[in-house]
């Protein structure tokens, strides 16, 4: 049975559509056509680690759900296949092309109970204490201040409901045997993260940052996951990169020359190399109620 009604989600959708984000939202990564075919990827790449969130916070059919962050794809299919016919899914994201993406997706499987905004992560618009489960996957890592975020995500958590996330650790990377070619690349990826005020380490922060802004039964996992020969999470470290190549350039992070990745890749190519991008932190926590707060 539904945590709260539907209906107001539904209305929040139609006035929220014309709400206009605050400030100016920076994500650091970007976005291109090949950066949007990777976030569209990643949805079935990280699918096991949004599955094991789900699992621990037992969504279930008649929940109202709100995907922060979607992007083109995001978590919107598992959410809905999780809330069934009788709940109700919202993606936001502040990029219109991945706005429009989303919903054409939505369109395209069918999923009529999911609706895509397009805004500010850190002022929705939308009202407080409207969804049972407010989701973000890899969010938090791309922007600056990450605690305003977090602030709003249990803002819109209603009394009970559960905040839940999955952020990358990127300090924290393998590459066997060690590759000169690799350590520069990985490296950049660090940099140019911390120049646009973004943590490239912000995942063994997030169940910190949970508790910090009220969140109640916070628990946390791990997840070093290495990917053989032939995934396309093995080079998404050297993907990310080149999808920043403007910005890297610009900023005189690296040269053309230093951009190049084929050594990097070879490596990666060999069978012998064990490759981790990054660590992963899942964290979850709940809001209080208002008998708790008392």
């Amino acid at each position: 049975m539904p945590l709260i009604s539907s209906r107001p989600i539904e209305s929040a959708v139609r006035q929220g559509a014309d709400c206009e984000p605050e400030g100016d939202p920076v994500y650091t990564i970007g976005s291109n056509p090949e950066e949007r075919d990777r976030l569209r990827r990643q949805s079935d790449e990280l699918r096991a680690h949004s599955e094991a969130l789900l699992d621990h916070v037992g969504v279930e059919p008649g929940w109202s759900a709100l995907d922060l962050g979607c992007g083109p794809r995001g978590t919107l299919e598992l959410l809905a296949e999780r809330v069934g016919v009788t709940g109700h899914v919202t993606g936001l994201d502040f990029n219109p092309e991945h706005v429009a993406q989303a919903r054409e997706l939505a369109r395209e499987r069918g999923l009529a109970g999911v609706h895509i905004l397009e805004g500010d992560a850190r002022h929705t618009g939308l009202p407080a204490a409207s969804f049972d489960l407010v989701h973000a996957r890899l969010l938090l890592v791309t922007i600056p201040d990450p605690a305003s975020v977090v602030a709003e995500m249990v803002r819109l958590a209603r009394s009970g409901g559960w905040v839940v996330g999955d952020e990358a650790d990127c300090s924290t990377h393998i590459c066997h045997p060690p590759h000169a070619a690799w350590d520069r690349l990985a490296d950049t990826f660090v940099a140019a993260f911390r120049l646009d005020g973004a943590d490239p380490d912000l995942g063994r922060r997030l169940a910190e940052l949970f508790r910090a802004a009220g969140l109640v039964d916070v628990g946390v996992q791990a997840r070093a996951d290495l990917y053989p020969i032939g995934h396309s999470r093995r080079t998404v470290r050297l993907d990310i990169v080149q999808n920043m190549r403007a910005k890297i350039l610009e900023r005189e992070l690296l040269t053309e020359r230093g951009l190049n990745d084929r050594a990097a890749r070879a490596h990666l190519a060999d069978p012998g190399t064990l490759i981790m991008p990054c660590l992963y932190f899942l964290a979850w926590g709940r809001k209080p109620t208002d008998q708790e707060v008392r």
